[in-house]
C-alpha cells in the first residue's frame, strides 16, 4: 500500500556541485523504494532515518517543484537536477501515478538540465520529454562546452548476471531490460551510461567480471561507467548489512566470511579495496575506450 504525503519542498540545493554525477540539485518524487535492493544504503544508515517504512509518494511534488524552479529560474540559478538520487523515479507504481512524468514537464518548462538515474526501462515512456529537456536545457556556464547535453541518463547496476540480480535486486527490472533501454536511448542521441554501484565483493569485483560488465556496457552504447564499492549499514534485521549477509549465507556462503572480513565491523570497505576497484575500472574503461566519468 502506497502512502500519499505532501511536502513543503522537493528540490534540494547542494552547497557544491557533486563532482561525479555533476548535480547541483536533487529531486525525489518517492520516499522508500519498492525495488527492495538488499544492499540499499538507505536501510540502516543516517540517510534513511527520516524515511517512512512504507513506500510514500509526494502527491503534491509537481506543484511544489513548479514554485521552486520558477524562483530558481527567475534568479538564473540553473544547475543539473539529479532525479532519483535516493529513490528510483521509475518504480512500478510510477506507471499509473505518473508523478515523475509531471516533474519532467516542469523541468522542461523552466529549462533545467537533468541527470536521471534508474534501474527501470519504464524511462522509455518519457523519451519525448527527455528529448525536449535535452534540447532546451540551460547548462551552467562552466559545463556548457564540456557537456553539451541537457539530459544525462544513468542506469544503475550491481551485476550484469540476471540470476544474481534477482537475489539482490528482487523487484527491479532485469539487467538485460536496462541494457536494452539504454541502447534504445543511445540511438535517440542521448548521453547514456552506467552507475556500477555497488560492486559486490567477491561476486562482481574480479578483473574478469568487471571486464565483462564494461565490455557489455560498451556494446549496448554506453558513454561512461561510474563505479563504486559497497556500503553496509545497521545491525537490525531490515538493515542493509543484515539483509545482505543473510542473502550471502543462503546463496553464496563461500564468500560470507571473506565479505565480513573486508568490512570488519565498518560501514565501508577499507581504502585499499576501494582504490583497487577504482583503478581496475578506470583501466578497463580505457581498454574499451569508454569514459570512467561523465565528462
Amino acid at each position: 500500500m502506497i502512502k500519499e504525503i505532501k511536502s513543503k519542498s522537493v528540490l534540494n540545493k547542494h552547497k557544491k556541485r557533486d563532482s561525479l554525477f555533476l548535480e547541483d540539485y536533487t529531486l525525489n518524487p518517492y520516499l522508500g523504494c519498492s525495488f527492495n535492493c538488499l544492499y540499499c544504503y538507505v536501510n540502516g544508515s543516517k540517510y534513511g532515518s527520516r524515511i517512512p517504512k512504507n513506500l510514500s509518494v509526494k502527491i503534491n511534488a509537481a506543484e511544489v517543484l513548479y514554485r521552486q524552479l520558477k524562483n530558481r529560474a527567475r534568479k538564473k540559478e540553473y544547475g543539473i537536477i539529479a532525479l532519483g538520487s535516493a529513490t528510483d523515479p521509475y518504480l512500478h507504481q510510477e506507471k499509473e501515478l505518473k508523478i515523475t512524468r509531471e516533474l519532467l514537464k516542469i523541468i522542461y518548462r523552466f529549462h533545467f538540465p537533468l541527470n536521471l538515474s534508474t534501474k527501470s526501462n519504464l524511462i522509455l515512456r518519457d523519451m519525448d520529454l527527455l528529448k525536449k529537456i535535452d534540447e532546451s536545457a540551460k547548462l551552467p556556464e562552466d559545463l556548457a562546452t564540456r557537456l553539451g547535453k541537457g539530459t544525462i541518463i544513468t542506469f544503475s547496476f550491481s551485476t550484469m548476471d540476471n540470476e544474481m540480480a534477482r537475489i539482490f535486486e528482487p523487484a527491479a527490472p532485469s539487467p538485460l531490460d536496462r541494457l536494452e533501454a539504454m541502447a534504445q536511448l543511445k540511438t535517440e542521441g542521448f548521453l547514456v551510461g552506467v552507475c556500477l554501484m555497488p560492486i559486490l565483493p567477491f561476486l562482481s569485483d574480479t578483473p574478469d567480471q568487471i571486464d565483462f560488465i564494461i565490455k557489455t556496457v560498451k556494446e549496448f552504447g554506453g558513454d561512461f561507467v561510474l563505479s563504486g564499492g559497497m556500503t553496509l549499514f545497521g545491525d537490525q534485521c531490515n538493515d542493509s548489512r543484515m539483509k545482505y549477509y543473510d542473502a550471502l549465507a543462503e546463496y553464496f556462503p563461500e564468500v560470507l566470511t571473506k565479505t565480513k572480513a573486508i568490512f570488519d565491523n565498518s560501514d565501508y570497505p577499507p581504502p585499499y579495496y576501494q582504490k583497487k576497484i577504482s583503478d581496475l575500472t578506470s583501466e578497463i574503461c580505457r581498454k574499451y575506450n569508454i569514459k570512467s566519468r561523465i565528462i
